[in-house]
């Protein structure tokens, strides 16, 4: 029986040898919208990694459609840079595609000097926190023309096909939405009059390209805006843009204002295929699911149940850009998934810089990070098995060494276990499993369950040492925090131990956060039970809602400072937070706690004080760098290195570049 995720398909004229697209995902590489090395180089690595179809962007359409770090579509002086990237995908096997879009009122006057964005009406957005100017119909027109401009610049750059994206919250669903256009013209208020503007986009680009040449259009399935288009408005929006033209589609996810978590690690693998699904029984075209994909498995499924025709699969080409080879190849346990995080591909965007990847560290830096063989090959030893230590061993041997992996504890993953505890973070123990994974494919000989000390660095007589011991965490200097019913948030996440129904939480961070969260699950349905009750309508919507989210125990989490989840990305915090909220957990900031006793906390905020009744008092109070082998490597005169937590407190995403720096540096 034939892989479905390997069968060819054609798009318009275009033939796609496989089903994996790689969708356009803000990268953050381009430079004064001139296409870069870099930009190139990271493509170019996913097109050699087996994608069937790669599609970069999104390209701006004029002046006013993004920023200088977009890729350029808007003038001639861009397609010579377009030209190379198309070639370099192309050279590997891949069919290339540019998005064009517009922004919108989600632009920022930051990028436009001082100009404010542009939208159908003059309706702020909180995405952005400004209020855009309202297009005339004259400008309208010119931005029509403008799409038709930059495609023909896509045909002639070499692409394959071009791609139009019309959702997501940018210009063209602007258009769409009632929530952002309340025009009395013949571009507002009846469906008909909202969806004019795509429909003379579509009509733009297809003069421009000719009726041979695919274009595909990016929609949403459902916008998840309060009010706002809904998953059968949008099928009706999938059926006129087919009908204008349009000779696939590829089905995304929500706003980015919207409230629905749409790609972090508490999102089900696969759960938006039910949005693909509703579009692909109302038209005739391919269409591709996308968001939270990461696995050739769960897309494979997807297919074969009948929900899509094809699966984007980005950030997962970020982690791995050659899971499609390894998944061809019947490799598919070497894949290293993305796990969701966005804290190198998300966040980094809001800091204006280039996309990189926690599990990939090679991620948007293909040449420079290439590890080459060492000049003489060593013995190295790691200390610790956690997500630096075991980055550091797979570069080292990457290095040409042979490396030596101890950890003190019987299983590889250190922190990431403590991370994947909490409810929607299962996702962290696949990165652990993943990079166990990497040192078994390497062949590293790795002993569990046995500290490094001098006998061991007498046995095995190691050129060098990686230090990534990791860190431990810290108890502060409060009455009654040595009481029996006073636990650390590691032993609790950990399931080390067990908590009364009178919980409170101290330390509001992300460990507490979690540490929170985790606890406020205690008691809640399964997913397998929810649909079990509601399938059987054993209980209302509304009362299925509560035992979902309302576990048995009362969890109170304490912060010293003005606000929790400080320390969180801000792709994931939003979410975090909210769930605390859904979740019943009462949250005191502003907070110090003055003592802990056998029945409760003591806190005072301001010169209020009060009293909070606890069976459990849970310690997240940080940690500090765990390194007990320096001294011993020193007397020894062995060189090492010091990663991760051992080295100075930081997130995974720190420790897994640092150990693989360390590694490939040897």
């Amino acid at each position: 029986m034939t892989d479905p995720l390997f069968e060819p398909i054609r798009i318009n004229r275009m033939e796609v040898k496989n089903r994996i697209v790689m969708p356009a995902m803000h990268l953050n590489m381009a430079k004064d919208f001139q296409v870069t090395p870099r930009l190139v180089e990271f493509y170019e690595e996913r097109a050699k990694g087996g994608a069937g179809m790669i599609v970069v962007g999104f390209a701006t359409v004029d002046d006013l459609a993004g920023s200088s770090l977009n890729i350029g579509a808007h003038k001639d002086e861009f397609i010579a840079g377009l030209s190379e990237l198309a070639a370099a995908i192309g050279r590997h096997g891949a069919m290339s595609a540019v998005q064009l879009n517009h922004a919108g009122r989600y632009n920022f006057s930051f990028f436009l000097n001082g100009k404010p964005p542009v939208a159908p009406s003059p309706i702020a957005s909180r995405l952005t926190k400004e209020t855009p100017r309202q297009l005339t119909e004259e400008e309208i027109r010119e931005v029509v023309a403008s799409f038709g401009r930059a495609a023909g610049r896509v045909k002639r750059a070499g692409f394959d096909a071009v791609e139009v994206l019309c959702g997501t919250g940018y210009l063209i669903s602007e258009f769409l939405s009632p929530l952002t256009n309340h025009r009395t013209d013949d571009y507002g208020g009846s469906f008909d009059n909202r969806t004019r503007f795509a429909r003379q986009v579509i009509a733009s680009v297809r003069a421009a390209v000719g009726p041979e040449y695919p274009v595909v259009a990016r929609m949403n399935g459902n916008d998840f805006m309060p009010e706002g288009q809904g998953r059968r408005d949008l099928g009706r929006f999938a059926e006129v843009l087919v009908g204008v033209g349009v000779d696939a589609l590829c089905i995304n996810v929500g706003w980015h204002e919207a409230r629905v978590p749409q790609i972090v690690s508490e999102v089900p693998r696969g759960v938006f295929g039910y949005l693909a699904r509703s579009v692909k029984e109302r038209v005739n075209v391919p269409v591709i699911a996308s968001h939270r994909i990461n696995d050739p498995a769960v897309a494979r499924q997807m297919m074969e149940d009948g929900l899509c025709d094809m699966v984007a699969m980005g950030r997962s080409l970020i982690a791995d850009p050659y899971l499609p080879a390894k998944a061809a190849a019947g490799r598919e346990t070497e894949i290293v998934h993305c796990i969701g995080c966005a804290q190198g591909c998300f966040d980094h965007l809001f800091e204006l810089k280039p996309v990189a990847c926690l599990c990939n560290p090679r991620a948007g830096r293909e040449r420079e990070a290439i590890v080459e063989k060492a000049p003489r090959p060593m013995k190295v030893l790691v200390a610790g098995g956690g997500p630096a230590g075991m980055s550091a061993a797979a570069a080292a041997v990457d290095r040409g060494h042979e490396v030596v992996l101890y950890e003190a504890g019987s299983r590889l993953g250190g922190q990431l276990h403590l991370a994947a505890a909490p409810p929607g973070r299962g996702e962290f123990a696949q990165l652990a499993e993943d990079l166990a994974r990497q040192l078994t494919i390497r062949e590293v000989r790795v002993m569990l369950d046995r500290m490094v000390d001098e006998a061991v660095l007498e046995t095995e007589r190691p050129d060098a040492v990686i230090l990534a011991t990791g860190a431990r965490p810290v108890t502060p200097a409060v009455p009654g925090a040595d009481l029996p019913h006073v636990l650390q948030a590691w032993d609790v996440l950990g399931g080390r131990s067990r908590t009364g129904q009178k919980v409170v939480v101290v330390g509001g961070g992300a460990v507490g956060v979690e540490t929170a969260l985790f606890l406020a699950a205690k008691g809640t349905l399964t997913a397998e039970a929810l649909k079990f009750l509601f399938v059987n309508r054993a209980e209302t919507a509304e009362d299925l809602y509560e035992l979902s989210v309302r576990g048995t125990k009362d969890v109170v989490l304490v912060e010293m400072i003005d606000r929790v989840g400080a320390d969180i990305g801000k792709s994931t915090r939003w979410a975090m937070l909210q769930h605390l909220k859904q979740s019943g957990v009462s949250v005191r900031t502003d907070a110090r706690v003055e003592q802990i006793s056998k029945n409760g906390v003591r806190i005072v905020a301001g010169d209020n004080a009060e009293e909070i009744a606890a069976d459990s008092v849970v310690l997240a109070l940080g940690a500090s760098p765990y390194n007990p082998l320096q001294s011993l490597v020193e007397k020894r005169c062995i060189p090492f290195q010091l990663v991760g937590d051992a080295r100075s407190l930081a997130k995974a995403f720190d420790a897994i570049h640092q150990g693989f720096e360390a590694g490939r540096s040897l």
